[in-house]
């Protein structure tokens, strides 16, 4: 089973992880990442995520059924963050529960390659009096190149 969820509103990852695990209660492993604004010892004052809507859930839904393809994984569950975000506020939420650990680590690290370095999101990072964009780094390009064979 796949949850994909773009939302523009806060949310509690260890919640979000809980109710992973009782839906997928039967798995011999669950694995997640969650991922936060970084201050930058405290220059990043804020995050801006931007989207079209449908265009977004739908691409990221299109990765998600490649992992389970590529993984024999029970379940696998997305929550992106969209709008304003301050330091130390998740952005990024994914898990995914399999049968045996290497699974779910390695869909767990797919998906947040993917989700760094393609997925269509807009992002920009408010310093000081500064606004800029930001884009994938080259470490980003290598490491979603890693699930290309």
């Amino acid at each position: 089973m796949i949850t994909v969820s773009i939302t523009g509103a806060s949310f509690e990852p260890e919640a979000l992880l809980a109710d992973f695990r009782i839906q997928n209660e039967s798995a011999g492993a669950v694995a997640s990442f969650t991922g936060s604004v970084r201050s930058e010892n405290g220059a990043v004052s804020l995050l801006t995520i931007s989207h079209y809507p449908s265009m977004t859930e739908s691409e990221i839904q299109k990765i998600a059924e490649s992992a389970m393809r590529r993984w024999p994984l029970l379940g696998l569950h997305i929550t992106h963050r969209t709008g304003e975000m301050s330091a130390g506020e998740p952005i990024v939420f994914v898990a995914a529960a399999s049968s045996h650990r290497r699974e779910a680590f390695e869909a767990v690290d797919f998906m947040m390659d993917y989700l760094k370095s393609e997925a269509p999101f807009w992002k920009q990072e408010t310093r000081a009096m500064t606004t800029e964009w930001i884009e994938p780094k080259n470490k980003d390009q290598h490491d979603i190149g890693r699930w290309r064979n």
